[in-house]
């Protein structure tokens, strides 16, 4: 279809395409050609061939692509470097989140060493440091002591039960729970992404992961209390178990060993006054001062030679044996206890992985894989819980280091992780008498970076204040709920926020932007103009099961037309207008049989037949001039334009008596439903004086469509804009439908435009299309729509507008 159109100087001259003609001209495929059978797909999938083989063997395997291309020359320095910055880095942190996770401090050694050498062979980040992490750490110690409590292991003696605790049986045990642990969640990260299942990480949102992060920091402070003060509180599992916690330390408070007090006091000085002073020197330093490394030494040394674990009773971490532990298998009962635990550190190790590797990534200028860093952390953890290794993820801190310092690529990796191969190997000995102190000190300093996090309740108050809910939901119910609940909480809720949002999207009305084809919100734009007849809606948010009623209301209450309301009206209407045309056959039957025996009578008395306003208005209006009415009467009869009002005129009785009238009910709209005329039976009627008949022209004048609503039938035309809609379900078909069928019973014609390729193809498989609904009833674009109405119903353009250039547009197809 041809169509002219004007914008007052602005003229368009070009052909309206609906989804029908577009199809003819662009000649779409269909959806068999697009969408190839499972039959077809299996077979794709199954076809070997070279290049297909070789693709998926270097993706399965990254370190085939980028290893032999490696430059010694221009990466092997600052790999160098890079690695023994954070292998120096690895030391105090294996050995104090060893502490978090409730094992013994080795396994934390252990922990930086395998998963790091089998991130290098799967890995695609150059920047990221595998291994320990304050939150997987506190994590996995939630889990070894709910399975393995200090009260299942008092030792006894005979048929008494002494206080002391089998340390030796509850570490051996603890191991075990937390090997199992750390292999089940990487057998679940494999496995998700060997399904392609790597956008999981996506649903844990910035705001999420910052809340539960700073939440998870108040978990590690509690836990490394009894530390700090040197008191043995009961350690409490299970929502509220923080709170508990909590109150049995204060509780021993009285009880604290001081000499454990100073130690950690001094200790926590000396970092944080170190840490300020590396940062200021940053700038000036290739490489940062090892702060933790530099304090355990000292730490050592101290204790070594003050023998404060046999003087002042400071608990030191104890034996460190040197060499590698066999790997053992782990024990698959443990598997169906820890299930909900090694999913949710499944989940958050992988997002805090993949959003440091992007964020990396990003920053240069390479790609990192989802799918594939899935299960490159999946095999470290699985691999490394057979070597007694808990559960791994990049660490923030380190991988910074790794990057700031000249990282380039997963070298850097293996040369930190042959760091702590030699300390194991040789230098673990040497840390036996290291106060548990100093450890738990270095845990509490670098948590002040997650503690900062609480900032962000500032900034989302001013940008955005759901996600300033999901981040205090996260906070409170990571705190109190414990960490693996109070993840399922905050994920579900997080999930509802989106759902809510889709359920309360913008309704809108569009209008035209003078002189362009471009259509926006009439509401927020004062220069738009709305197009005569034209009803543009459009919403937000997606059509879905969700709120398709509420799109339907909406639609209703932007276009002003009330669908239910008109509809019964008018099968109202309909069904007393055949009473109505009943009763007339009856009256004129009556009348006729009268009239023959008027006839008969040799015509005793004068009158006229029933007849209808229209049909008999110059006759009724020479009687009532006989009859002295004024002219004013006669104009408020005649102007009445209802053709179903009937009227019996009656002759004065003598020249001085005024002209009456009868009505019969069946003539006029629904005098019931406006509540102010009972409804008159058959045959019944209402004698009115000519003293009266004003107020009942008026009354007839108001009597309308309009008395119920938007009954004008200024709007013909209803553009939905689909264009927001990526997707449509069942539901919004049905939706649809009844849109379609509602407002063409008030012949007003409903359009879709805008629509994406997949909705249309959506639109397609649930049966929308019929003979009533047709592909010429969707376009492209809104303005193609606009174009159509406006032929269809005769117009032949816009309203006049003035813009300041004259301008012709002309697009040809």
């Amino acid at each position: 279809m041809d169509s002219t159109h004007k914008f007052g100087k602005y003229r368009v001259e070009r052909e309206v395409l609906d989804e029908q003609r577009l199809e003819e001209v662009t000649q779409r495929k269909t959806y068999s050609d697009t969408h190839p059978s499972l039959i077809e797909r299996l077979k794709e999938s199954l076809r070997c061939t070279v290049p297909k083989l070789k693709q998926s063997v270097v993706s399965s395997l990254p370190v085939l692509y980028w290893l032999p291309k490696y430059s010694v020359w221009d990466y092997g320095m600052p790999d160098l470097i890079s690695g023994i910055s954070v292998g120096i880095m690895h030391l105090p942190q294996g050995l104090a989140y060893a502490l978090l996770a409730s094992l013994p401090p080795v396994f934390g050694l252990y922990t930086s060493l395998y998963p790091a050498l089998i991130y290098f062979f799967f890995g695609t980040s150059r920047h990221i440091s595998i291994g320990t992490f304050t939150v997987l750490s506190i994590m996995v110690g939630s889990v070894t002591e709910r399975l393995a409590p200090d009260m299942n292991f008092l030792i006894k003696n005979g048929t008494n039960i002494t206080a002391e605790v089998n340390i030796t049986a509850r570490d051996l045990y603890r191991v075990e729970v937390a090997a199992a642990t750390t292999v089940l969640g990487g057998l679940i990260q494999v496995a998700l992404g060997l399904v392609k299942f790597g956008f999981v990480g996506t649903y844990l949102s910035e705001p999420l992961v910052r809340a539960y992060t700073t939440a998870a920091a108040a978990h590690a402070v509690v836990a490394q209390l009894k530390h700090i003060f040197g008191v043995s509180p009961t350690r409490f599992s299970g929502p509220l178990s923080l709170v508990y916690t909590l109150k049995d330390v204060c509780s021993l408070l009285p009880h604290t060993n001081l000499p454990t007090l100073v130690v950690s006091a001094v200790s926590m000085v000396f970092l944080i006054a170190a840490k300020e002073l590396n940062s200021y020197l940053s700038p000036k330093l290739p490489v940062p001062i090892p702060v933790e490394l530099i304090t355990i030494v000292a730490g050592t040394l101290i204790s070594t030679y003050a023998h404060l674990n046999s003087n002042y009773t400071i608990s030191v971490v104890g034996e460190v044996p040197s060499g590698l532990s066999s790997p053992s298998v782990p024990d698959v009962s443990i598997f169906r206890e820890v299930i909900g635990d090694a999913f949710a550190l499944a989940v958050v190790g992988y997002a805090v992985s993949i959003s440091l590797g992007k964020t990396f990534a990003l920053k240069h200028g390479y790609k990192v894989d989802s799918n594939q860093e899935l299960v490159a952390l999946g095999l470290s953890n699985a691999v490394g819980g057979f070597f007694q290794c808990f559960s791994v993820c990049s660490s923030m801190s380190r991988s910074l280091i790794q990057e700031t310092t000249g990282g380039k690529t997963q070298m850097a990796g293996v040369a930190s992780a042959l760091i702590v191969l030699v300390t194991i190997l040789k230098l673990g000995p040497l840390f036996q008498e290291l106060p548990k102190a100093v450890l738990a000190a270095i845990v509490l300093v670098n948590l002040k970076g997650m503690f900062k996090q609480h900032s962000d309740i500032v900034i989302l108050w001013r940008s955005s204040k759901i996600d300033l809910v999901v981040w205090l939901v996260t906070w409170v119910s990571t705190l109190l709920l414990n960490l693996d609940l109070g993840l399922a909480a905050s994920i579900i809720f997080a999930l509802l926020t989106v759902t809510f949002r889709t359920q309360l999207p913008t309704y809108s009305v569009l209008g035209n932007v003078p002189g362009t084809e471009l259509y926006v919100d009439i509401e927020t734009h004062t220069e738009v103009r709305e197009i005569p007849g034209v009803t543009i809606f459009r919403s937000s948010a997606t059509v879905y099961f969700a709120n398709a009623d509420l799109y339907l209301e909406a639609l209703k209450e932007k276009s002003g037309l009330d669908i239910s309301k008109m509809i019964i009206y008018k099968r109202r209407q309909e069904a007393k207008q055949r009473r109505r045309e009943r009763r007339a056959v009856r009256r004129a039957k009556r009348q006729a049989k009268k009239e023959r025996r008027a006839q008969r009578a040799g015509k005793q008395l004068s009158g006229a037949p029933v007849f209808s306003v229209e049909e008999e208005a110059g006759r009724w209006r020479d009687t009532c001039l006989d009859g002295n009415v004024t002219d004013k009467e006669e104009q408020g009869l005649t102007k009445r334009e209802n053709g179903t009002v009937f009227v019996i005129p009656n002759t004065p009785r003598t020249p001085d008596d005024p002209c009456r009238w009868e009505y019969l009910k069946g003539g006029e709209p629904d005098y019931t439903s406006l509540g102010w005329m009972s409804e008159l039976q058959d045959g019944d009627t209402t004698t009115l004086g000519s003293s009266s008949e004003d107020t009942l022209s008026h009354d007839l004048e108001r009597v309308s469509l309009g008395s119920l609503g938007k009954w004008t039938w200024d709007i013909h035309s209803i553009i939905i804009d689909l264009s927001t809609a990526n997707f449509i379900d069942t539901v919004a078909i049905k939706t649809m439908k009844n849109i379609f069928q509602d407002f063409s019973e008030i012949d007003v014609e409903i359009y879709i435009a805008g629509c994406q390729a997949s909705v249309v193809e959506q639109l397609e498989l649930g049966d929308f299309f019929s003979e009533s609904i047709t592909k010429r009833h969707l376009f492209a674009s809104i303005h193609d729509a606009v174009l159509y109405c406006l032929d269809h119903r005769g117009a032949t353009s816009f309203p006049r507008y003035e813009p300041s250039v004259d301008t012709y547009i002309s697009t040809q197809l």
